[in-house]
């Protein structure tokens, strides 16, 4: 399967704000592992990455807000994961999380990178956080820098 391909930026003068929701924790936390390799693979260093922690993925909307209103990071990258249940809660959410990062887009000026997996199942949430290519959150820093050396 071919994926998205990246220019090779450095990262060095990049500041890097990450959002990460706890729930479905091992999952996010992979996709938080894959980020911070990535920003590190680039150049980035530690102090000019921010991990903000919140419970939810809804939550993921006010840090993300609060965060660009700063105007102190060049990309935020927004990590979480939303798995399909009985009912249309997964929907709702989603829909509700994608908005309100387009908005904060669009108010601040500044890129914010959905990495917010929406997944019919636990397997392909671990598919898309796991060690390899399919990694969302490898994915999402990339996205991250390449966009935040728009505006540099």
């Amino acid at each position: 399967m071919d994926h998205n391909t990246f220019k090779e930026l450095d990262g060095g003068k990049i500041r890097v704000a990450i959002v990460r929701a706890r729930f479905n924790e091992e999952i996010t936390q992979g996709l938080l592992n894959g980020a911070v390799e990535a920003l590190h693979q680039a150049g980035v260093t530690d102090d000019k990455i921010k991990v903000i922690e919140v419970p939810g993925s809804f939550e993921i909307i006010h840090a993300a807000n609060v965060i660009a209103k700063q105007n102190t990071y060049n990309a935020i990258i927004c990590l979480g994961c939303i798995i399909r249940g009985s009912t249309k809660h997964d929907e709702y959410l989603a829909s509700a999380v994608y908005s309100a990062m387009k908005d904060i887009i669009i108010e601040h000026s500044v890129p914010v990178i959905a990495a917010v997996l929406t997944v019919n199942d636990k397997q392909q949430a671990v598919e898309r956080s796991s060690t390899g290519p399919m990694n969302r959150g490898t994915e999402a820093a990339l996205v991250a820098l390449e966009m935040a050396n728009l505006s540099l």
